[in-house]
C-alpha cells in the first residue's frame, strides 16, 4: 500500500517523498482513514510505529480540503515534555512544507511576551505542554472557540506527569463540536477510561502490536554488576568497544545523570546530561549536540524515554533498571524505530534483580545473560540455597478447636483489675465439720464502782456511766 491510496493533497506527498517514506506502517494504514471520516479516536501502538504521521497526516489533509483562513486556531496538540512537543512541531513542518499550513509550539520556559506575539500571526496549528498553553488560555492569547481537531499524544504520561487537571481546564474552553483523538502506548491505563468518556464521543478504538508485544529486532541483554564503581566501569566499556551509532544512557535519577555525564566525559567519551531541571535553552541545546552527532552518548532520565525519534540510536543502556515494565519498554523503544535494529543492554546489581525478573515475568521476554570477561563480576545471581530442614521428633498433632482457644486474645482492658489475691494460712482455715461453727455470742456484764471513787474523764468520754453508777465491761 502507498500513501498516495489515501488520497492526500499533493503537497503533503511531496513532504512525504522529501522524508523518504513511501509505505505506511501498520499504525498509519489504520488510523489515517479512520481520522479521515471525523470520528473520535483512540489509538494505541508500540513505540517507533508512526503513530505521529498517523495522526498528522490527515487532519492536515483535513484542513488543506476546507481552509478556514478567518478563524482562530484550528489544531490543538498537547504533549506531555518540551522536547516531543519542539519534536512534533518540526515533524508538522516538513510534512506540511509545500502547503500553507503554519503551526507553531508553545513550552514553558521561553518568553511569555513573545509567544503572545506568535499567536497572534493565528497558526493553524499549535503544538505545546499543557501548563504553558493553559496560561496563555486564561490570559486570553490563545482562543479555542474556532477549534476543530484536539489531540492529546501520550496521553498516558500527560496523566502520570499529573496534567490531568491542566488539560480538562483546557477542554472546557474548546469547541464542543472538535474531534478528539487520543493516542497513547498503551489504552490499558487506569486513567484513560476516564478523561476519554470526558472529552471524547464515541471513540473507534484501534490497538496495534501492543507495547507488551516483542521487540524481535532488538537484541536484549543483561551484564550482572557487583557495586556502583563497577558499574560505572562497564558502561565506560561498552561505549568504548561497542559499535553504535548513538547510545542512549538512562538513570532514574538527576544527581546519577550528572555524576555519570561527568564520568564519562573524563574517560573520554562525547557525552553530555537531559534532565527536568535542566534550564529550556540548555536542553535545546544539548538536543541538537545530539542530534547533529556532535555528541555520541546522551545520559538521560525518564525524560527522554517517551516519543523521542533521533535517529541512528543503536544502543540503550539502562544504567539502573527502569521502576516499571513499562518504562522499561519506552526506554528501549528509543532504539529499532521504524524497523531498524538495536541493543539494549541492562546493567543488573544484586538490588536489582528481582526487579529484573518481575519485569521479564510481565513482558514475557528472556534476557539474554551476558558477562564481559575483561571486568568480571563476583555477583552471579542468586544462589537458590533452600533453608536446613530441623531434624527431630515430628510435633504431636494439636485439635485446630484447642488451638485457636489457646491463641484467643487477651485483651488487657478486661484483665486490668485482675491481680493476685492472698490464699487463706493454713492455721486459719475451719477444722472439718465446723466449717460453718458460729462464733460465741459475747457478754456483757456490769461492774458496780466502789463508792465515793471518782470518774475519769477518760472513762465519760469512752463509756459514759449511767445514773446508777454502773459501767460496762466486756469480755469472753
Amino acid at each position: 500500500m502507498k500513501f498516495a491510496e489515501f488520497d492526500l493533497d499533493n503537497g503533503l506527498l511531496k513532504g512525504l517523498e522529501k522524508l523518504g517514506l513511501k509505505t505506511p506502517t501498520p499504525v498509519q494504514e489504520q488510523v489515517i482513514p479512520a481520522v479521515l471520516t471525523g470520528k473520535d479516536i483512540q489509538a494505541s501502538a508500540r513505540t517507533g510505529s508512526g503513530k505521529s504521521a498517523a495522526f498528522m497526516l490527515p487532519l492536515l489533509q483535513l484542513m488543506i480540503a476546507k481552509p478556514a483562513p478567518r478563524t482562530a486556531t484550528r489544531c490543538l496538540v498537547l504533549s506531555p515534555t518540551r522536547e516531543l512537543a519542539m519534536q512534533l512541531d518540526k515533524h508538522c513542518r516538513d510534512l506540511s512544507r509545500f502547503t500553507d499550513i503554519d503551526s507553531l509550539v508553545i513550552v514553558g520556559g521561553e518568553g511569555f511576551k513573545e509567544q503572545q506575539a506568535r499567536l497572534r500571526k493565528n497558526p493553524e496549528v499549535v503544538i505545546g505542554t499543557p501548563g504553558r498553553l493553559l496560561e496563555h488560555v486564561q490570559k486570553g492569547s490563545l482562543e479555542l472557540d474556532d477549534l476543530e481537531f484536539l489531540v492529546l499524544d501520550e496521553a498516558d504520561r500527560i496523566l502520570d506527569m499529573g496534567f490531568r487537571d491542566d488539560v480538562m481546564a483546557i477542554v472546557e474552553r474548546c469547541n464542543a463540536k472538535r474531534q478528539t483523538l487520543l493516542l497513547s502506548a498503551t489504552l490499558e491505563h487506569q486513567g484513560i477510561g476516564n478523561i476519554s468518556r470526558e472529552v471524547q464521543r464515541s471513540p473507534q478504538k484501534i490497538s496495534i502490536d501492543s507495547h507488551r508485544s516483542a521487540h524481535s529486532n532488538i537484541r536484549q541483554e543483561i551484564i550482572l554488576v557487583d557495586d556502583p564503581g563497577h558499574k560505572q566501569q562497564l558502561c565506560n566499556w561498552l561505549l568504548a568497544n561497542e559499535e553504535y551509532g548513538k547510545a542512549l544512557v538512562f538513570t532514574n535519577t538527576r544527581v546519577h545523570a550528572e555524576e555519570l555525564a561527568v564520568f564519562l566525559i573524563r574517560q573520554g567519551q562525547r557525552a553530555a546530561c537531559l534532565h527536568g531541571e535542566m534550564l529550556p535553552d540548555e536542553r535545546k541545546r544539548v538536543m541538537h549536540l545530539y542530534r547533529d552527532g556532535k555528541v555520541k552518548v546522551l545520559v538521560a532520565t525518564d525524560l527522554a524515554a517517551r516519543g523521542l525519534d533521533v535517529p541512528e540510536i543503536s544502543l540503550v543502556i539502562n544504567y539502573a533498571l527502569a521502576r516499571s515494565g513499562d518504562e522499561y519498554v519506552h526506554r528501549i523503544g528509543r532504539t529499532g524505530r521504524a524497523d531498524a535494529t538495536g541493543v539494549a543492554i541492562s546493567l543488573v546489581s544484586p538490588q536489582e534483580w528481582n526487579r529484573m525478573e518481575s519485569i521479564s515475568r510481565y513482558l514475557a521476554v528472556t534476557f539474554t545473560q551476558r558477562e564481559v570477561s575483561e571486568l568480571p563480576a563476583r555477583f552471579k545471581g542468586p544462589t537458590g540455597k533452600k533453608k536446613p530442614v530441623r531434624k527431630g521428633k515430628p510435633k504431636a498433632k494439636v485439635d485446630p478447636a484447642e488451638k485457636a482457644k489457646a491463641k484467643a486474645k487477651q485483651r488487657h482492658k478486661n484483665r486490668k483489675n485482675i491481680g493476685k489475691r492472698r490464699s487463706p494460712s493454713a492455721d486459719k482455715l475451719p477444722e472439718s465439720g465446723k466449717g460453718n461453727a458460729e462464733k460465741p455470742e459475747e457478754k456483757q456484764v456490769w461492774k458496780q464502782k466502789p463508792a465515793g471513787s471518782v470518774a475519769r474523764k477518760s472513762d465519760k468520754k469512752k463509756s459514759g456511766p449511767d445514773q446508777d453508777g454502773m459501767t460496762p465491761l466486756t469480755r469472753r
